[in-house]
């Protein structure tokens, strides 16, 4: 789960244009949308188009994506959760 965390800080980082940010500073705990990184809506829908690309995964209801896209974990977790539901 941890190199999960990792590459996922990398990915939103790069696909948001977090400039002058590293993964290392990137606290998966935090929250992504607030005052500390000022992600809105567009964002969130670069983050759902990002997990429909890198992780086959669609997020088609609202509520769930607030869900998902509290932190890097509950990201992360999302994802672990369903790639192990996927046919191998």
């Amino acid at each position: 789960m941890d190199e999960l965390i990792y590459t996922l800080k990398q990915e939103i980082i790069k696909r948001l244009n977090l400039e002058g940010l590293t993964p290392e500073e990137l606290d998966e705990n935090a929250p992504l949308f607030g005052p500390e990184f000022g992600l809105d809506s567009i964002d969130a829908l670069e983050l759902i188009v990002m997990l429909d690309k890198n992780y086959k995964i669609k997020i088609e209801d609202p509520k769930e994506g607030r869900k998902v896209f509290q932190t890097v974990r509950t990201i992360a977790e999302y994802i672990h959760e369903h790639q192990s539901k996927q046919p191998a």
